[in-house]
């Protein structure tokens, strides 16, 4: 963080100093609400939950070399009382936002958020130093304390925004304002919460509608691909940037295709100039998040070829979204196990079929959760896809869900050889333990409620160290 006094941090969030013999005393190391993670200059953020309470921790911080603690009631050692310590920390991070010289560049959409960041950010690097969205840290504490990690030397700053309602991204907009506003896709994730597509569509459009004027310098960055994106031009006074693979975008795709190992190649074409990318990551649906990721490095100075470059560098930084293994024994393990909706699961499936052309290939698939009415529509539909895209098997592990998988596999045309249901992520690794062979390409997704992350690293770790239970 920016240095600042506890002073100023008082002044700035409201607060009432407690235990502090020198207000003149600066926070110069990062703001933190993990104890673990205090150090010395930080300022650790005390938030009461319901299993663990963080003021518990404020002598142990302190002692640690941590400047002060930002809670809501005294706690014996420096701190900095306040009403409510979500509020202030957002406000903290508003005005650190406000004394920044960094351009903020903010991104939605219902998938596909933290890989594109992810590769904003790792083409932004190359330009200047970038300050980015950890994993999927994109709620209202999360999205704060990425802000209050940039210093006066960040150039850019790249925040992920996440929404399961009407004025979640506005208030996130509100905390820290962006400068370039990027929508990638209106989908079905979190549908049973928002109640439809026109609500959620209504909800990611929030964040254009954030943005300053075009005379001001905001540029909104809207997926040309996606009807319902497409129509937020008229929601902003920004100027408006088209990505996608239609002919009307601005940043587009073209000779599109995929490696003989399912990793994306395409003819990048920006207003400034065209240029080849072959990228690291894997499957199809990455040529639109490395559209949207060129959109923004175009739209802040950045040439053709410097952006193919970036993008064919760039790797995978965020855990569990479409993590390749090659194992001793030649099988190929698929950790794409983060979290799954509709749109993310027909991804996965299509880059599964492409990755294991000649080969054998597992679908390991679990719930998609928050899907309300659209619930058994949507698991039955991608086991459909499943049997359409000639998987060889798939595995659906849990639940009502996964019974509701097997059934549209089994409705497509599997009649129980190619799908099985299984209780749970343990049934799942015997399962393969005993029938994977040497060359098979397995898939292993699910919402992240589900845990199939067991089943991946359980199979990662067998194929090197022998017989390993699921955890």
């Amino acid at each position: 963080m920016i240095a600042l006094s506890l002073a100023e941090i008082a002044e700035v969030v409201g607060g009432q100093t407690h235990d502090i013999p020198d207000p003149s005393v600066q926070v110069t190391g990062p703001v933190v609400r993990d104890s673990r993670e205090a150090g010395p200059g930080s300022l650790f953020v005390a938030f009461a939950g319901e299993r663990v309470d963080g003021h518990d921790f404020a002598a142990a911080v302190v002692e640690g070399g941590a400047v002060a603690v930002l809670g809501t009631r005294p706690v014996g050692v420096p701190a900095i009382v306040v009403d409510d310590v979500q509020t202030a920390l957002g406000a903290l991070a508003r005005h650190v936002v406000r004394r920044l010289g960094a351009t903020l560049v903010a991104l939605t959409g219902s998938a596909g958020k933290t890989s594109t960041k992810d590769l904003i950010a790792q083409v932004l690097q190359r330009k200047a130093p970038t300050v980015f969205t950890p994993g999927s840290l994109n709620n209202e504490i999360g999205l704060p304390l990425t802000a209050l990690s940039a210093t006066e030397e960040t150039r850019f700053l790249v925040l992920e925004m996440g929404a399961r309602g009407i004025g979640h991204i506005s208030y996130l907009a509100g905390l820290t304002p962006p400068k370039v506003g990027l929508v990638l896709n209106v989908g079905s994730a979190h549908i049973g919460e928002f109640g439809g597509r026109e609500q959620i569509a209504q909800a990611k459009g929030e964040l254009v509608e954030a943005l300053p004027s075009e005379a001001e310098g905001g540029t909104a960055i809207l997926n040309a691909d996606d009807p319902y994106v497409r129509a937020m031009a008229s929601r902003t006074k920004a100027k408006v940037i088209f990505f996608g693979e239609s002919g009307e975008a601005d940043v587009r795709a073209e000779n599109v295709r995929l490696t003989d190992t399912g990793q994306p190649s395409f003819r990048l074409h920006t207003p400034s100039g065209a240029s080849d990318v072959t990228m690291r990551l894997y499957g199809e649906h990455h040529v639109s998040n490395a559209l949207a990721a060129a959109a923004v490095a175009h739209e802040l100075g950045m040439s053709a070829d410097e952006i193919a470059v970036a993008l064919s560098e760039a790797g995978s930084l965020s855990r569990w979204r479409m993590e390749v293994t090659e194992r001793p024994d030649g099988v190929t393990v698929v950790n794409d196990a983060y979290n799954a909706n509709p749109e993310s699961m027909r991804a996965a499936l299509r880059a599964l079929a492409a990755m294991g052309k000649g080969r054998r290939t597992w679908a390991v698939l679990g719930k998609m959760a928050e899907l309300g009415d659209e619930a058994l529509a949507e698991h039955d539909a991608v086991g459909r896809l499943a049997v359409r895209l000639n998987v060889s098997k798939l595995v659906a592990v849990g639940g009502r869900e996964a019974a509701w998988l097997q059934l549209g596999a089994y409705n497509e045309g599997s009649w129980g050889e190619e799908s099985v249901h299984v209780s749970d992520a343990q049934a799942a690794v015997d399962l393969l333990r005993s029938e994977l062979r040497p060359g098979d390409v397995v898939l292993v997704k699910a919402s992240r409620s589900v845990g199939l992350e067991s089943v991946a690293q359980a199979l990662v770790e067998t194929g090197a160290e022998g017989e390993v239970s699921a955890r």
